[in-house]
């Protein structure tokens, strides 16, 4: 009897994530210390509250360690005040064989009249490491809804445009 195919027992094989697995909401207070003379939070601090709440939802589909390898289409649409509740989503749009798209939206609550409107958006790239810090493959990324198989074809147009822009920067 000729011996009997077994299924590939990687992750990508294994496991079913949805987009929604990976989907991580926190929230920050805006306050004096974070912001600037124009009363205002400094980029750089929203940026650090991207990279975490990006990072989780990467780990969370991973299952384990993950880094940033980029950081790209950042935009910054509406400052951000001094006293504003700031809420960060993020949950991973696409996952190739190691590395992931995590979209985060940040949203801006008055703390009177809970009004909330979107101050900023962003992609992430995040790679699985293993224990010695070498790429390890992610499970595969399913999406269910209308929303997430739109949101997982555009992030594999911005892969491509992101795997050429590398290749590029590597000529010189």
């Amino acid at each position: 009897m000729p011996p009997v195919a077994r299924p590939d027992p990687s992750p990508r094989r294994l496991e079913r994530r949805t987009p929604r697995d990976s989907r991580v909401e926190t929230a920050q207070l805006v306050l004096p210390g974070l912001t600037n003379v124009h009363g205002t939070i400094f980029g750089g601090i929203l940026m650090q509250w991207i990279d975490i709440a990006a990072g989780i939802a990467a780990g969370r589909h991973a299952g384990g360690p993950v880094v940033t390898a980029s950081m790209d289409r950042l935009h910054f649409l509406d400052p951000v005040l001094l006293g504003e509740v700031v809420i960060l989503q993020a949950q991973v749009n696409f996952a190739a064989t190691t590395s992931m798209e995590i979209g985060v939206r940040v949203m801006c609550e008055n703390p009177t009249t809970l009004d909330r409107r979107q101050t900023t958006r962003a992609y992430l790239t995040f790679v699985a490491v293993d224990e010695h810090g070498q790429p390890r493959p992610v499970p595969a990324l399913h999406p269910q809804t209308a929303v997430e198989r739109r949101r997982y074809a555009d992030a594999q147009r911005r892969r491509a445009v992101r795997l050429r822009e590398r290749r590029a920067m590597k000529k010189g």
